[in-house]
């Protein structure tokens, strides 16, 4: 009789990681679990006034256990785990760590346990951006341009920036790091009792994407671009990888400790890590020359091509092209928007401000109950934001927004950059402001796309996966409509875990590769959004003023104004 076999696939997000059970012959889901990290939801080791965004490791370790075994559990147990034979993890990036020579992170070490330094640097922390342009002016001074396959910038999200900064920032951390470390490395590494971090199988995803690795030098940068750089980076490149892994192969099988943690086999096969958007992307069932957009807090957006189709040529402004980043054998490209989902969140934030202080210190109401009102008006904005812009007539466009909220990601990154409305007047209200916004957050994944295009790359078709994708018949009709090309809805609800769940299957030799085990486990699409014709014109009107004023606020009102005199006005 043939038994069944289940992979778990894990997705690390910015605000929480989800597990899956799949059944790796036809891609259901048997189970799922999610967990909130603990510390994260108090705000703990963040400064968004400086753009500091730190996660602590143990807020990674404690949600794996807890829904891992909480899938299990839910699944059949023991059963049920008997027949798992492969974890694969995708994760939030760039996103490292410094660790000692074993490999763990040092807010995990005497002394480090409460220091942001010492803890994972997400990819939305932007206190590299110093660090970011001093690599991009260095980069000018050797023959070989080291950025050219991450798009000719380097980004302030990135691996090298945050090690910099850190190393700058913190004299006890800088002492104490050995090496530097991506979250979807360390949590493979972990997963099979690794204890020596120069033997940790490094992702070609995130080394490519984030880190300078490219095949075309043969690994990473030489010595020289580092030191030369700054002398405290001196030694690391050594200390880090020469071969990185596609996440088709395993890392190792799980450890006793975690398997006897976990309740599962050690011949759990645990698979290579890589980034969320790139095993979404496969989770979403990503095809040659269509643009998969995971559309959550940011937006990471990611295209496959064959690799022959691509020789020779690179795409400007982009965060990257690697091959086997994505799909083994297929070039893997990405870019993406720094804000997202974020900014709709950031508006809502802002008009709850009398909820959050106000009615919480209010002597009319009961604390108990001002919790509870302030929690069911919460859960309610965005979606009566929504009703109520759908209402506005569609000739009525006053308000203009750019998305530059967390600064630029895609095309040609820029995380110094900020958003703007303008267009305001006295009969400006919440519903109009909010439309602008979407509109901004559209216009923003049409820049994306005319690079692409203006590259020579085609886009040939949109594939939606995540939160927003999911929740916002509104967003997806506007996006279709700016975009001016039909958007697909994959039907699978945690796509990233699918992915993994995928990379998994492939890992543990349940499936050859991964073609194969997007078509068997590949759950189709369940909606898909068409352009309005009746709204091209209209939009491509307001996207020519959306780059002009973001070329404005990038370029004009830098210039010097010369001062009017009054002698001149008279």
């Amino acid at each position: 009789m043939k038994l069944t076999k289940y992979v778990i696939g894990i997705d690390y997000g910015s605000d929480s990681v989800r597990s899956v059970i799949v059944n790796t012959e036809n891609g259901a889901e048997l189970s799922s679990s999610v967990y909130y990290y603990k510390r994260w939801q108090q705000n703990l080791y963040c400064e968004a006034s400086s753009n500091q965004f730190r996660q602590h490791p143990l807020d990674y370790i404690e949600g794996l256990e807890h829904t891992i075994k909480d899938c299990i559990a839910k699944a059949g147990g023991d059963a049920i785990a008997t027949a798992i034979k492969g974890i694969s993890v995708d994760t939030t990036g760039s996103s490292p760590v410094a660790v000692d020579k074993s490999g763990t992170p040092l807010a995990l070490t005497p002394g480090f346990e409460e220091n942001p330094n010492a803890m994972f640097v997400l990819w939305k922390d932007h206190t590299g951006i110093r660090e970011a342009a001093e690599i991009n002016n260095h980069s000018a001074k050797f023959e070989t341009n080291y950025l050219q396959y991450v798009g000719g910038i380097y980004s302030s999200e990135w691996f090298w920036a945050k090690l910099l900064h850190v190393l700058r920032a913190d004299a006890a951390v800088r002492d104490a790091t050995f090496s530097w470390v991506e979250h979807c490395d360390w949590i493979p590494f972990l997963l099979t009792g690794g204890n020596d971090v120069l033997n940790m199988k490094r992702s070609r995803c995130a080394a490519g994407h984030k880190a300078l690795w490219a095949e075309q030098f043969d690994g990473l940068p030489p010595e020289e671009f580092f030191s030369q750089l700054d002398p405290l980076l001196s030694g690391f490149r050594e200390r880090l990888f020469e071969d990185t892994y596609t996440s088709d192969e395993a890392a190792g099988t799980l450890s006793e400790e975690w398997a006897n943690r976990l309740g599962l086999s050690t011949e759990v096969v645990i698979g290579v890590g890589a980034f969320d958007a790139h095993m979404g992307a496969v989770g979403g069932q990503i095809a040659p020359y269509h643009l998969c957009k995971i559309m959550g807090t940011s937006t990471c957006d990611i295209l496959i091509a064959p690799t022959a189709d691509l020789d020779g040529k690179l795409v400007k402004g982009i965060c990257g092209q690697v091959n086997g980043s994505v799909i083994p054998g297929m070039m893997g490209l990405e870019a993406g928007q720094s804000a997202f989902g974020d900014v709709y969140a950031w508006f809502k934030n802002l008009i709850s401000w009398p909820l959050n202080l106000l009615l919480s210190e209010s002597d009319l109401i009961h604390p108990t109950t001002a919790a509870r009102l302030k929690e069911g008006l919460e859960t309610q904005i965005i979606s009566r934001l929504t009703e109520q812009a759908q209402l506005l007539p569609d000739s009525d466009d006053a308000e203009l927004a750019i998305d530059w909220l967390n600064g630029r990601r895609t095309p040609d990154a820029n995380q110094e950059l900020k958003g703007a409305i303008i267009g305001l007047s006295l009969g400006t209200d919440a519903p109009r402001i909010f439309r602008a916004l979407v509109a901004s957050t559209c216009f923003g994944a049409k820049r994306i796309v005319d690079r692409f295009r203006t590259e020579g790359v085609p886009v040939e078709g949109i594939i939606g996966i995540g939160g927003v994708a999911k929740k916002s018949p509104y967003i997806m009709q506007m996006m279709a409509d700016v975009l001016e090309m039909p958007i697909r809805i994959h039907r699978f609800e945690h796509t990233c875990a699918l992915g993994a769940a995928m990379f998994a299957a492939v890992a543990a030799g349940i499936h050859p590769n991964i073609e194969a085990a997007m078509e068997a486990m590949g759950t189709g699409f369940e909606a898909e959004y068409q352009p309005n014709p009746e709204n091209q014109t209209r939009y491509r009107k307001h996207y020519q003023e959306y780059l002009a004023l973001g070329n404005y606020l990038e370029n004009d009102h830098k210039k010097e104004i010369k001062p009017l005199m009054y002698h001149e006005q008279l």
